[in-house]
């Protein structure tokens, strides 16, 4: 009898923690009680590191997103990291560098010699309101990295995973800093880019959140402000439905997630209706047969309308495998007064059957898997998606890109 092995899911900042710790940024991660032989796995299931004897070992490398903090030249094992250290210093930048942090850090390294390399942390998932992600922060160190070029320096660019949280259910870098880490790897000196920034430069920056505030306040009587204020936050980009359908295993929760980073990125306020979650919450007690697979997609369209209603971007990424519930979605943002777009991934039913890492394509064939679409219950392919996309044939880029020309079309 083969014994099932137990497993965990991993959260974002835990995804960020583990990626660390395989590239030997920081020491064994896993705390508590985690049994010997556990897989720890992403969320789309794909296992990634095992638990023996309280030390991680990779199974596979981790999935890439567009975006520049995962180009291979930027996104570096700590390693790695640690031959580029070596009698170099680093400089890291948690944000992106105003003018006066450039010019002040420019003035510090006036007499050095040496290497100099811009670290920045990468975070997985969304960030709050206000901060910038990842990719914003990779090119901000690109950028730097290149203008310390010009001023005759060996400088380059690097970023390393780090979450956005300190701790999780599986996994933790306990009390470790940022610094601490790049400290680790060798660097000579560490110092962050926003040392020595001017008290009333740092007022100015944290300032910014209240620019329109304080403007509307100095324009308008105190009984005006409020309810313009309030008009003002409404103003902006078109609400956006972006409803993903294909077969299991077509990659569509591969584009969703990678859209909805790149998006995010860009600053775009997204929301991305994950099929699992779903399930678990919004539709829960719901089948597999025709009516609940109907009303599920129902569901869906109706949470991404409010959304898209108030001017964000909703994306989902079920199979949708029926033309009727995909019809009732499009009238569901219409009448939210948002923008539609319907993607079908084409991708053929051999390649999804190929890939099948949860082995469910096996099990519906052997009959244990009722009503599982393209094998026991039919799938409706669309005669009018707006991008249709093979993920067989293109890559992740062109297919993100593909989808992203299609939406921007329709929200400016």
């Amino acid at each position: 009898m083969t014994l099932q092995r137990p497993v965990r899911v991993l959260t974002d900042s835990e995804l960020d923690i583990l990626e660390l710790a395989l590239g030997g940024g920081i020491p064994n991660p896993a705390r508590g009680e985690v049994p010997n032989g556990t897989v720890l796995t992403d969320a789309e299931n794909a296992p990634l590191a095992r638990v023996d004897g309280g030390l991680v070992t990779a199974l596979k490398p981790f999935a890439h997103t567009p975006g520049p903090q995962w180009d291979p030249m930027v996104r570096i094992a700590p390693a790695q990291l640690r031959t580029e250290l070596t009698d170099a210093a680093a400089l890291t930048l948690a944000e992106p560098p105003t003018r006066g942090d450039i010019d002040r850090a420019l003035a510090a390294f006036a007499g050095h010699r040496g290497q100099i390399v811009v670290v920045a942390p990468a975070a997985r998932g969304t960030v709050a309101a206000g901060q910038v992600g990842a990719a914003g922060l990779a090119r901000a160190a690109q950028e730097l990295a290149a203008t310390l070029r010009d001023a005759g320096h060996f400088a380059r660019a690097v970023v390393l995973p780090w979450p956005k949280e300190k701790s999780g259910e599986t996994l933790s870098v306990g009390a470790l800093a940022f610094a601490e880490v790049v400290r680790g790897c060798g660097a000579a000196t560490v110092r962050a880019v926003s040392d020595d920034r001017p008290t009333d430069e740092q007022r100015r920056i944290d300032a910014l959140a209240t620019v329109r505030r304080d403007a509307v306040n100095q324009l308008y009587m105190p009984a005006q402000a409020p309810d313009i204020e309030r008009a003002l936050a409404g103003v902006g980009r078109r609400g956006v439905v972006v409803l993903f359908t294909g077969l299991s295993g077509s990659g569509k929760s591969t584009v969703a997630s990678a859209l909805r980073a790149e998006l995010e990125d860009d600053g775009m306020r997204t929301t991305q209706l994950d099929g699992d979650e779903v399930r678990q919450f919004l539709s829960r007690g719901l089948g597999f047969d025709r009516a609940s697979r109907e009303a599920n997609v129902e569901r869906i369209g109706y949470v991404a309308s409010l959304v898209a209603h108030h001017g964000g971007i909703a994306i989902a990424a079920p199979i949708a495998p029926f033309a009727a519930a995909r019809q009732r979605v499009r009238e569901l943002a219409a009448e939210a007064g948002a923008a539609f777009l319907l993607v079908y991934v084409s991708t053929p039913l051999d390649v999804c059957e190929a890939r099948d890492r949860k082995g469910l394509y096996a099990k519906a064939r052997a009959g244990e898997i009722p009503d599982f679409t393209g094998i026991s219950s039919p799938y409706e392919a669309p005669d009018d998606a707006d991008v249709v996309i093979d993920t067989s044939v293109i890559d992740l880029d062109d297919a993100v890109g593909q989808v992203r020309a299609a939406l921007v079309e329709r929200i400016e």
